[in-house]
């Protein structure tokens, strides 16, 4: 053969090769005798019928290959390999094994980490973020270079604890919010309308996972591991307080995915627990799709909880784990299949979840390029429509804490020269957080402020974030030159992140001694900038006059330098509200292991969250200032009195020191007629624009025990007002949601007596007579 004809058939072999390896993988291809005629490729059958027929086709080690993230090929059923594991918390991230962006596809457009998007308390603007991640996301997986449209996210366990590395994942610590913030992911994501109901059983943009099941929020404190650890969690703080999350989740998000936890609960480890899976999850919630236990968590099992590698695998699989993060299931169920502990009938009842997933993508009905989301194409990733999205998310999220004698905002044209002050102000990196992936652009705090001033003087001032030695004089020598001094404080990945939990609510190392050096020695009041997920306890700079405003920015994304240089200089008016209670360093002699979010007068314990907790705070759960003022008038509560008429006999327990009945009696025809309407006008009395979030509580008019909560949100909306512009908000409340608790048994119950529906500063009595 010449030369001429090897380079040209070489040519077209890597030609061909490059096509394939930019394809989608799919099975079901229309152009393929060998393929349509199986029955499971017959694209108008019902999903259950398809994946029972393939399953029949699969032989053991087929069906056993399938349990792992990693799912080999089939070749002689025309099925590819498919990689179950993809992150996307915050855009599309580089953590699972899915993306690889190393050909056609450099990035993808990382928004504000959880947190803080939670802090614009906008359930619209959380939809639209999970959209944009989808579209994105199928792009990649359009181009080839996404191996599966299965995404382990959100996380919606809530913040319990402020040492949690993980906080930064969340969206607070209010179990409500948590849920709502869920369900605005999911159907984001998914495909389904902002309302839901577009979906029902139909075909997905993508899978949602709801993380981690349940009452997981201990990575690693003080020599307890969440490997190893077992919560000991009441029934009523697991029915009012860990669980909602993951109910609202299920229920009204419609997730496809849930993914059980390493740790025990009550002794029993998450990914073995029958109760919480099957029972819980799929029977009282109506789950309909698959369960993935949290990477090696069955090895977990095997190594740490007491389990053989046989009884650990039957245990999760039996329980109704159907995919193992991990290879520990893939290499060794045949030993529980030949130690009888498990049945081939329970692998098939696994595959049929996962397989339901899949053919509910799209991927066993031909090229997906040429279905319902084939032609979202790569020129979606980046696109400015999603650029403007992460900036919005940002500045709305951004939250003042304080602002001393109106410093902020500063003038732009005034301002003649910067002091940017801070061990990671030049890093955009930073600004990410974590489950993060490669941004579209990558700008840090220090380059975004070099944008807009000319004459900027720059010092890291300590060595690290941790900041174990600070250059102290130096930073003072940069202060004292500079009109204006803005510090980059707070922590970052190496302080809190997943396997890593905090252990100190203060700012690390000499930080606070670097502040208060730079504000003495500065021309005018400092400004201080704090990134971070969890909350800090900065009571030393609340009272200092030398520090005149405190701005807490979270890990605000690719679009965080404009957000805050934006706010900083007037451009866009800040309205985020803390959606997590910022506690004194005094509450670290709270053990972290101690579960229960109910306070104990006897002992002195003093409860968690802003629904319980009875401590003195720094910043309470929903703070937030503004560059304008906003008042409030509740005009109308309708009705202000509910009556259930039950007799005495009826009531939940006798020994309760409330009198209380159980939601269940009421049947949910009584349920969804009893709503009280609440309309709230709000108005902007200031000279700037701004999008406020405005936020409904309950409280009771008095807290009788430890068992009530002192108050609970709601109700929450976001509303731009112009400024002298006022609008009225109406809130449509469920007393059969909204005015219940749980007793110590776990059930739902409501307490007769007055409440207040508060806003702001205003209230409006409610009566419940039983």
């Amino acid at each position: 053969m010449g030369l001429h004809k090897i380079i040209v058939i070489t040519i077209f072999i890597s030609f061909l090769s490059n096509i394939e390896s930019t394809r989608p993988p799919f099975s079901c291809d229309t152009y393929n005798p060998d393929t349509i005629k199986f029955k499971f490729c017959n694209f108008s059958l019902p999903v259950d019928q398809r994946v029972d027929d393939l399953i029949l086709r699969l032989n053991l080690d087929e069906k056993i290959s399938q349990l792992g993230n990693t799912a080999p090929a089939i070749p002689r059923l025309n099925i590819p390999a498919y990689e179950w594991w993809s992150e996307a918390l915050h855009g599309l991230s580089t953590e699972g094994l899915g993306l690889f962006l190393n050909r056609s596809i450099k990035g993808a457009t990382q928004f504000p980490q959880i947190i803080l998007t939670a802090s614009t308390f906008d359930e619209n603007l959380w939809y639209r973020i999970a959209q944009a991640i989808a579209r994105e996301a199928r792009a990649a997986y359009n181009a080839g270079e996404l191996k599966g449209m299965t995404f382990w996210a959100p996380n919606v366990n809530i913040l319990r604890d402020p040492r949690w590395g993980r906080a930064q994942e969340t969206a607070g610590e209010d179990p409500m919010m948590v849920g709502k913030y869920a369900v605005a992911y999911v159907r984001g994501l998914q495909g389904d309308s902002f309302e839901g109901g577009k979906l029902k059983n139909g075909n997905l943009q993508a899978s949602a996972g709801c993380k981690h099941l349940a009452a997981q929020d201990l990575d690693y404190w003080n020599g307890h591991h969440r490997f190893t650890f077992n919560a000991q969690v009441t029934p009523q703080d697991m029915a009012d307080s860990f669980q909602p999350p993951f109910k609202t989740c299920v229920e009204e998000g419609k997730a496809t995915s849930l993914m059980c936890a390493y740790s025990r609960l009550n002794g029993v480890s998450n990914c073995a627990n029958y109760d919480l899976l099957t029972t819980t999850a799929r029977g009282q919630w109506g789950f309909n799709g698959y369960i993935v236990s949290d990477c090696d968590s069955v090895r977990v099992m095997n190594d740490s909880h007491g389990y053989t590698a046989e009884d650990a695998i039957a245990a999760s699989i039996k329980a109704g784990m159907d995919v193992n993060c991990g290879s520990f299931v893939q290499n060794y169920t045949r030993l529980a299949l030949q130690a009888k502990k498990l049945q081939e009938s329970d692998i098939d009842r696994a595959l049929r979840n996962s397989f339901s997933i899949r053919m509910r993508l799209g991927l066993f009905n031909g090229d997906p390029r040429k279905q319902e989301y084939g032609d979202i194409s790569p020129a979606e990733i980046c696109r400015q429509e999603h650029q403007d999205l992460a900036l919005e998310a940002a500045r709305n999220g951004i939250v003042l804490l304080k602002n001393s004698a109106k410093l902020l905002p500063l003038s732009k044209i005034k301002t003649i020269s910067l002091a940017i002050i801070g061990p990671k102000a030049n890093d955009s990196e930073l600004l990410l957080g974590n489950y993060a992936g490669v941004p579209c652009k990558n700008v840090s705090l220090l380059q975004g402020f070099q944008r807009d001033v000319k004459s900027i003087g720059y010092h890291p001032g300590c060595n690290f974030v941790n900041c174990t030695s600070a250059a102290i004089d130096e930073a003072v020598d940069i202060a004292k030159k500079a009109q204006h001094v803005v510090l980059v404080m707070g922590l970052d990945q190496n302080v809190e992140r997943e396997n890593w939990d905090r252990v100190d609510l203060g700012l690390p190392g000499q930080q606070e001694i670097l502040i208060k050096a730079v504000a003495e020695a500065a021309v005018k009041p400092v400004i201080v900038v704090l990134v971070s997920g969890g909350p800090i306890d900065i009571s030393f700079a609340k009272d200092n006059p030398k520090i005149g405003g405190i701005l807490w920015i979270g890990y605000p994304g690719e679009g965080g330098s404009a957000a805050l240089t934006q706010i900083i200089f007037g451009e866009h008016n800040p309205g985020g509200r803390l959606p997590v209670t910022w506690y004194p360093k005094e509450y670290m002699k709270i053990p972290m292991t101690d579960m229960n979010m109910r306070p104990n007068s006897s002992t002195g314990y003093p409860g968690r969250t802003y629904r319980f907790y009875k401590g003195p705070k720094v910043y309470k759960f929903g703070y937030g200032l503004s560059y304008t003022t906003y008042a409030y008038n509740i005009t109308s509560v309708s009705p202000n009195k509910l009556y259930f008429n039950y007799q005495i006999s009826d009531k939940t327990s006798k020994n309760d020191s409330l009198h209380n009945i159980a939601v269940s009696k009421f049947g949910s025809e009584v349920c969804n007629k009893a709503k009280i309407s609440v309309n709230v006008v709000v108005k902007n009395k200031g000279e700037m624009a701004g999008k406020h979030p405005v936020l409904l509580f309950l409280r009771p008019s008095k807290v009788k025990d430890d068992e009530v909560p002192r108050k609970q949100l709601i109700g929450f909306k976001s509303v731009g007002l112009g400024a002298g512009e006022k609008s009225q908000i109406e809130f449509i409340v469920s007393p059969c949601e909204h005015f219940t608790r749980a007793n110590k048994y776990g059930v739902s119950v409501i307490d007769e007596g007055k409440y207040y529906l508060v806003v702001g500063d205003k209230k409006k009595s409610v009566t419940v007579s039983i």
